[in-house]
């Protein structure tokens, strides 16, 4: 049975999933980008930019699996790029450069109409105006009983875990105070919604904290 996964979502001390003023320049808020320093110093993160060389520890390890057995991804429109309100054109394909990380069918929640966009490696954008239960469903024929990741971002994760749908939720605990920003945990409940501790790991940059769903099957 397919699960509904966060995997490696990176969060400062005080739950902030992104900065301020998420801009081209900054893709996670001005002074948001300190919480990636874990995962691009990794084997893994190395590899899917095309360097060789990086750690092969404890983050490379929670970094590497949360690929295995995704069929399906899910993303907010603010992950996929910083444009805001209808696409002004469509020359923006992500951030990823032509053969994005995904490899499977992207779902892009939106409310602004895009046609499909094929990538190299098998990613496929699809641009999305429905609930989350809706996308959620989509994914779930896509991935062809393979796993869906939340991709992100915090609003995205959000309102995935307040409708309960989340199974699996991997926090990247970052050593850092944003002070201001997108909080993923404000006022969510995680134990009300099922969701307990299973493991908490110190990594070489970062602490991983990973919860499972008490109420899925």
């Amino acid at each position: 049975m397919s699960k509904v996964r966060v995997e490696s979502f990176m969060i400062s001390v005080d739950g902030f999933g992104t900065a301020l003023e998420q801009s081209l320049e900054n893709p996670f808020g001005v002074g948001g980008r300190v919480l990636t320093q874990w995962a691009f110093q990794t084997k893994t993160f190395q590899t899917m930019f095309g360097k060789a060389g990086g750690s092969t520890g404890v983050d490379d390890s929670f970094a590497s699996r949360g690929f295995d057995n995704i069929g399906a991804c899910i993303m907010g429109r603010n992950m996929f790029g910083p444009q805001r309100g209808p696409w002004a054109d469509e020359s923006w394909k992500g951030w990823w450069g032509p053969n994005p990380p995904y490899h499977s069918p992207v779902f892009v929640m939106t409310h602004h109409a895009r046609p499909t966009l094929p990538m190299e490696g098998g990613t496929v954008f699809e641009f999305v105006n429905d609930d989350v239960h809706e996308v959620l469903a989509r994914a779930k024929a896509a991935a062809k009983g393979k796993d869906i990741r939340i991709s992100g971002g915090v609003e995205t994760v959000r309102a995935f875990l307040k409708a309960g749908l989340v199974d699996y939720l991997h926090l990247v605990v970052c050593p850092f105070i944003l002070g201001a920003g997108e909080n993923l945990i404000e006022s969510i409940d995680l134990a009300g919604l099922g969701l307990r501790n299973v493991k908490t790991v110190p990594g070489e940059g970062a602490l991983h904290l990973v919860y499972v769903n008490s109420r899925a099957g």
